[in-house]
């Protein structure tokens, strides 16, 4: 078994998410530990033509083949939509460049679609002037997101998409191990009338004081709606069948089985699930109705990845409100931002197993909510 890393095993979980702003709940990484990020190249050209699932799924794939690499160890990472950031520590950085080269030419292979990676240890991030600090954020009683702060990950997404700190593709190509990460719920409407994905960055140089009373004014208005804005029920997000991301989930297993197998596999595994869904009663030790709620309790909705991101399920006064909060801070070089609104949210897991809490369940737009907002923002940052 791979072991816990010290350093990130002991930072006391923040309950309340309030709590986060401000910046002293935030811990720096050891000088010894590496940084890195993956993101999909024009991902703005797959949500064009519809692909919304396969970038999310694509997205979170770096996650999934991480954890099983590090035989499910606890890491910092943070899921941003269309890529991943995170942090691993020094005993971890060589696995962890591996799985990305072959996630990589898995990735052009199976869905012809480019995927960067990068991997950049924090001594030399701080050499650049820039630094990066994490904190654990307890979304539930049985699980934490990994929060970061600092800029030094915004940086190095920049640098990767630049050509720099790349991992190469693996050549042969072999797949990675994807297990726990699957697409089967149905996407959830918008109960308050539009999902609306946000994502809020400080500008270069910003007063992180004027920030933070950005930040608590916006959580603070997103208070006053139902749940906080929450996107999905309480109760969680309804079962389709089939479900729509079924194949899209097939083709992520490994074995040399041909995929319309695959397919069938999980076809009828999904019509069992359903089944116990729709009844509604445990089935042996798992309760179809408590995982259903541990879906909401557990989804990252939002986080703090060197700004505020979110989805919410608000209205429009909400997001008009808003607006004007955020256009005035642009205005006064404070934050820059973007948002895109749509109909529906779309959730991603990763379940490493049904009959513990701590799955965990990635929020985004339904139309490529997290993308489309960073289009918008990388857009006015060029005006």
């Amino acid at each position: 078994m791979t072991r816990a890393d010290p350093f990130y095993d002991s930072l006391q979980k923040v309950q309340t998410f309030e709590n986060l702003t401000g910046g002293t709940r935030f811990t720096p990484l050891p000088e010894e530990w590496y940084v890195g990020c993956c993101d999909i190249v024009d991902s703005t050209g797959l949500l064009a033509r519809g692909q919304y699932k396969t970038v999310n799924m694509i997205g979170a794939s770096a996650i999934a083949a991480l954890m099983n690499a590090f035989d499910h160890a606890p890491f910092p990472f943070v899921f941003g939509g269309d890529g991943t950031s995170f942090a691993v520590p020094p005993h971890l950085a060589d696995r962890a460049r591996q799985e990305l080269a072959k996630l990589r030419a898995w990735v052009a292979q199976e869905f012809d679609v480019a995927l960067r990676a990068a991997l950049l240890p924090v001594a030399d991030l701080r050499d650049a002037g820039r630094d990066v600090r994490v904190a654990r954020f307890a979304a539930s009683s049985h699980l934490d997101y990994a929060m970061f702060d600092g800029g030094g990950l915004a940086w190095l997404e920049e640098e990767m998409k630049a050509g720099r700190y790349e991992i190469p593709a693996a050549d042969p190509v072999a797949p990675p191990d994807l297990e726990g990460l699957s697409c089967r719920w149905d996407n959830v409407p918008a109960v308050n009338g539009e999902i609306l994905s946000l994502l809020v960055l400080p500008h270069a140089n910003t007063d992180p004081a004027a920030f933070d009373a950005l930040v608590a004014r916006i959580l603070s208005e997103v208070s006053q709606t139902e749940r906080a804005g929450h996107p999905l029920p309480a109760i969680g997000p309804k079962l389709r069948f089939p479900p729509p991301g079924l194949g899209i989930e097939a083709r992520l297993l490994r074995g040399n089985a041909p995929a319309i197998l695959r397919k069938l596999m999980l076809f009828f595994q999904s019509a069992f699930a359903g089944l116990i869904f729709l009844r509604g009663r445990p089935a042996g030790s798992f309760d179809p109705i408590h995982y259903r709620s541990t879906i909401a309790t557990n989804a990252d909705f939002r986080k703090f990845d060197d700004g505020l991101k979110m989805t919410l399920d608000c209205d429009a006064k909400t997001r008009t409100t808003l607006e004007r909060l955020l256009k005035q801070a642009q205005a006064e070089g404070v934050a820059r931002y973007g948002l895109h609104v749509q109909a529906e949210a779309l959730v991603t897991c990763i379940v490493p197993s049904p009959l513990q809490d701590d799955h965990m369940h990635f929020v985004d737009g339904a139309s490529g909510g997290y993308a489309q907002a960073a289009q918008m923002l990388k857009g006015a940052a060029r005006d």
